[in-house]
């Protein structure tokens, strides 16, 4: 079959041609979208100049349609594409476009698509939609505008106009997602690893230590990595495998202290590894009195206070099988014993607890603290537990690490459950990464205003985004009970 030479030539001249036409034709697209935009903003809709920029916006995009069929609004970065050509921006039209890029920016769109048929009504709607919108969202973008713009433009019936977020934004949501997946299989993997740690010390049989310091690693890599995943699940409160999910909670709190600490990778190692082991004593209580639901009697109570050197007893054997390092062996020694001495064991001379001990100290009451437990079925709310760590001195804890443990999860720590003035009820996800507003968390909505129950990972909202009126769009009234309300604050993270 004999090639055309001259056909390849055509090719690129018509799409030379198109290019050309597209540039053009979207440049006046995009300024009768900013006049409109802009006309109605300033002018009521029955306005003349409001519906005279109408008639220009629905003529532009029929100068597109006509020829192309389609219309394909892309925004990248600062470029901006229709029907896959990169438009030129001018300096006569350079403040028009960052205009428009700016309010479409406010609500996510990242493409906007228009089909053949599109009507002048829908026009309007849409830019009357989009300002009353755009600018609820602070300097803040939510995908959750988004949304809403679909749904007000579904129930308008404008069926022409399809929206949807920047390529980024689905990626940034595809790397969350992975994100959290390698975290909750980094935890169960923990958990794992400790349910057969304690069970053979309870049977007598050899662990693997390499598995242990494994499992560790794992945990301290995500933390660097991802932290606020993993301190996340921490709100996991498992009755039945509490033994287990404590010492993993404990590992991530501490290794996640450290890191506020500016320790380097392998002393986080070391730390992760005494936080998991910290525990480990509690193998050689009898079960009856680790999970008895009422009061310990004073013998009882005696034999739980043995549980830390124990945990020496049963270090110091482990190092046959795979060198548990010291540092391991004491803190399981002094994680009870309270920065003044007066806690267990009894210290026969004057000594200073090591920092990895206080580390693993705080980590461990403030989980303890938070947790239901057989003698515990109403855990203390997070606030609280941290307010008496912090005020009250006879808790033993070393007030620099407890204020670390609070910049780490802020003053409402994550999986606190609170109550919204928008009489919505919500869990706390994470800080807010702005130090401006540690008593205004990141919150995942568990119900809504009307009262129902969201189902998980709920809404996530920033008690930061401004509202019109210079205030705020969400503020905590109280913390509460979730019990109270049937929510299970550990699905929200999982």
């Amino acid at each position: 079959m004999t090639r055309d030479p001259g056909a390849g030539h055509e090719g690129q001249e018509d799409k030379v041609s198109g290019d050309a036409f597209l540039r053009h034709a979207g440049r006046n697209f995009l300024l009768a979208m900013y006049t409109g935009l802009r006309s109605l903003k300033l002018y009521p809709v029955e306005n003349a100049t409001a519906q005279k920029a109408l008639d220009e916006l629905q003529s532009a995009a029929l100068a597109i349609l006509g020829p192309q069929g389609e219309i394909e609004l892309r925004l990248s970065g600062d470029f901006i594409f229709v029907n896959g050509t990169r438009l030129r921006l001018e300096l006569d039209n350079y403040a028009s476009f960052s205009n428009l890029l700016a309010a479409l920016r406010a609500v996510d769109i990242g493409e906007l698509k228009v089909a053949t048929g599109v009507e002048r009504r829908e026009w309007q709607v849409f830019l009357g939609v989009l300002l009353s919108l755009s600018g609820k969202g602070g300097t803040e973008v939510n995908p959750e505008t988004l949304l809403d713009l679909r749904d007000k433009l579904a129930v308008a019936g404008v069926t022409h106009l399809d929206l949807e977020p920047p390529l980024e934004s689905e990626e940034k949501l595809a790397e969350a997602e992975r994100a959290r997946e390698v975290a909750k299989r980094t935890y169960s993997h923990g958990v794992a690893v400790t349910k057969d740690l304690i069970n053979s010390v309870r049977m007598g049989r050899t662990t693997s230590v390499a598995k242990v310091k494994r499992a560790v690693q794992a945990i301290v890599d995500q933390v660097l990595n991802n932290e606020t995943s993993l301190v996340g699940l921490t709100t996991i409160r498992d009755y039945d495998e509490y033994t287990f999910t404590h010492s993993v909670n404990v590992c991530i709190l501490s290794v996640a202290i450290g890191k506020k600490l500016s320790l380097s990778r392998l002393q986080l190692y070391d730390l992760g590894l005494a936080a998991l082991l910290h525990d480990v004593g509690k193998a050689r209580i009898p079960v009856e009195v680790l999970n008895k639901t009422t009061g310990l009697t004073d013998d009882e109570w005696k034999l739980m206070q043995t549980h830390p050197w124990q945990g020496v007893l049963t270090l110091f054997n482990m190092r046959g099988y795979g060198e548990i390092p010291y540092r391991q062996i004491v803190v399981s020694h002094e994680h009870h014993m309270k920065t003044d001495l007066t806690g267990y064991p009894k210290a026969i001379r004057p000594r200073s607890m090591g920092i990895y001990s206080k580390i693993v100290a705080v980590a461990d009451g403030y989980d303890a603290a938070t947790t239901r437990r057989s003698y515990q079925t109403v855990p203390i709310q997070p606030d609280q537990v941290l307010r008496e760590m912090w005020e009250n001195p006879r808790r033993g804890y070393d007030p620099v690490l407890v204020k670390a443990l609070i910049n780490l999860i802020g003053i409402y720590p994550v999986g606190t459950c609170v109550i919204l003035d928008t009489f919505e009820v919500a869990v706390v996800a994470a800080a807010n990464p702005d130090q401006n507003f540690v008593n205004r968390p990141i919150v995942r909505i568990c119900i809504d205003v009307n009262g129902a129950l969201v189902g998980p990972p709920g809404q996530e909202a920033n008690l930061a985004d401004p509202s019109a009126d210079g205030g705020f769009l969400r503020s905590i009234v109280k913390v509460t009970n979730p019990d109270r309300y049937g929510i299970i604050v550990g699905d929200y993270f999982v």
